[in-house]
């Protein structure tokens, strides 16, 4: 078990994204923002990612690091901050979840090439918020 406050960050990183890279499980003991009792979890490292930094009235929030997993415990996608891991254990436990995929993204149908208003009522219809549009003010003809 290693103690995330007893080494360097890079270090925490570095055997992170190892374990990602072989595809070995992680067992993190993880405490929430806001709570006091921490939680262990075992996880399925997917990606590391930065967060953007956020500005407001003159002060910096966000940012850090995010862990994208998925938990053994819930299996789902999950993710943790990096300062939020108090201690973690790599195993040499290969995955056992699958990353779901990602199914916001619909494919659009093809435009149609060969008629305008087809063509006006094809880019209306994509856009579902302005599709209902009516105008306040009556317009003349």
């Amino acid at each position: 078990m290693r103690i995330t406050k007893n080494q360097a960050t890079t270090r925490t990183l570095a055997d992170l994204y190892r374990a990602a890279d072989r595809q070995h499980a992680v067992t993190i003991t993880y405490l929430k923002p806001g709570e006091t009792e921490p939680t262990v979890r075992t996880i399925e490292i997917h990606e590391l990612r930065t967060a953007s930094l956020k500005v407001a009235k003159g002060r910096i929030s966000g940012g850090g690091i995010r862990i994208v997993a998925m938990c053994r415990l819930r299996g789902e996608r999950r993710e943790f901050h990096l300062t939020g891991i108090l201690a973690y254990t790599v195993h040499r436990i290969g995955y056992v979840l699958t990353l779901p995929a990602n199914t916001t993204y619909e494919a659009p149908e093809p435009a149609p090439a060969d008629d305008e208003q087809a063509l006006f009522f094809y880019e209306l219809a994509r856009d579902k918020d302005d599709a209902d549009y009516r105008p306040r003010v009556r317009l003349a003809a």
